[in-house]
């Protein structure tokens, strides 16, 4: 769920780290090895063939009981929760949409003896390849889990659209790799929210431009606190979504910073806040035909709308709690993933919502909501099928994009990346 407070770095490939935080670590206990194929149901294991991670077919659920001594809640056989979701969240996504596509099926063909890793980031390229940047086999966020030993690991990797690997490329380049974005030239522009970077690469991997103060996190002109994702428009113009950290807090940057094609700060606009043109975790942005600049305020639960000098246009909240965003500019059609709703209720026999609240978003199903950049209208779902109510970290796409015949493809936290067909 690119929560920095929960996994740091892993010493070996393909190791999983726990999560940091008391509660996330509890929430973890007892995973076993088991990951996801053809949208199997949760516990069976993947064929040798699948490039899916141990966690993937796991909904985020511990497979072991409490630990004496916690705070126990009931549970309920599968199917028999008495609470259900309603047609209509409370904030007004919808979760009764039709879906036009197939079930998910494990995607991409690794290098022998790799598995995905947590991702939250997979986008399509000019030419209709699709990238996809993960955490060097390791699960969790946070942390430098493409440090270390994993230095020699090649976080990014190109696939054509049936799966099979062109190119992989980024050792040792990045710490803990979030949202990667690709210009009409074909660049690639890798936010490392560790790192408190962003960087322009070449499709070769060639570092041609970076910005921020590696290592250091600030809110100066020239310094990022966890940068989450970059949209670039045709002119060359960067923006820069700022401020992982502090989600559901007050502290942490919340801001979007605009800069030129050389990387010269023009001006930025945001704070931490629930108003109009403030925001809670700006976790994705992009832009759409028009070059309106659209940020996924995860925090918030919505999606804000602004004009390329920043000016508010519009707020929707029928998206959902968006965790990524894809934008095809020739009809303008918006995918947004939502990977964390849930409320407090929990069928894991433990209690697992942060005190700070963060995921909350009642009555909301996770899945990837389907619509329009134009006016907001949502007109499709693809379902999480794992089922509610949700445990405490993010399931089924963290990361969207979409082909030029309109397949989804999902990145997921859970170590996995799933594409979706169309019927």
């Amino acid at each position: 769920m690119c929560d920095p407070r929960s996994s740091g770095p892993a010493p070996r490939h393909l190791r999983i780290v726990a999560a940091v935080t008391p509660i996330f670590g509890l929430l973890f206990a007892g995973f076993v090895h088991v990951a996801l194929h053809a949208q199997q149901k949760p516990g069976l294991p993947p064929p040798p063939e699948s490039s899916a991670g141990p966690l993937a077919n796991t909904c985020g659920a511990p497979t072991s009981p409490p630990a004496e001594g916690t705070t126990k809640q009931p549970t309920f056989p599968e199917g028999q929760y008495p609470v259900k979701l309603p047609a209509v969240s409370l904030l007004g996504a919808r979760n009764d949409l039709p879906n036009p596509y197939a079930p998910g099926v494990d995607w991409g063909q690794l290098p022998a003896g790799r598995k995905w890793g947590s991702t939250a980031s997979i986008t399509t390229a000019p030419d209709g390849t699709i990238w996809v940047a993960e955490r060097c086999g390791v699960f969790g966020a946070g942390g430098a889990p493409c440090g270390g030993e994993n230095a020699k690991v090649d976080p990014i990797l190109q696939f054509d659209t049936s799966g099979k690997l062109l190119k992989s490329i980024g050792a040792g380049l990045l710490a803990s790799p979030h949202k990667m974005t690709i210009d009409h030239e074909g660049n690639l522009w890798m936010a490392d929210n560790t790192a408190h970077v962003v960087y322009k690469l070449s499709p070769d991997g060639k570092l041609l431009l970076t910005l921020g103060k590696k290592g250091v996190a600030g809110s100066g002109l020239d310094e990022f606190d966890a940068p989450t994702e970059v949209a670039v428009a045709r002119n060359g113009d960067i923006y820069v979504a700022d401020g992982h950290s502090g989600a559901g807090l007050a502290t942490g940057n919340a801001r979007i910073m605009k800069f030129d094609k050389t990387g010269t700060f023009i001006k930025s606009w945001g704070r931490k806040g629930m108003g109009p043109g403030e925001f809670d975790l700006p976790h994705t942005i992009a832009l759409d035909s028009r070059g309106r600049v659209i940020v996924g305020d995860r925090q918030n639960n919505r999606i804000q709308v602004f004009d390329p000098d920043g000016k508010h246009l519009a707020t929707w909240y029928q998206f959902g709690r968006p965790s990524g965003m894809y934008v095809d500019k020739r009809t303008d059609t918006l995918y947004v993933t939502d990977s964390e709703s849930r409320d407090a209720r929990t069928n894991t026999g433990l209690i697992t919502l942060p005190q700070t609240a963060y995921t909350y978003n009642a009555g909301a199903k996770r899945g990837i909501r389907i619509g329009s950049a134009r006016d907001g209208s949502v007109k499709a779902m693809i379902p999480d099928p794992c089922p509610y109510p949700y445990p405490n970290v993010s399931s089924l796409a963290e990361g969207v994009t979409a082909d030029a015949q309109g397949n989804v493809y999902g990145a997921d936290y859970l170590m996995n990346v799933r594409k979706f067909v169309k019927r």
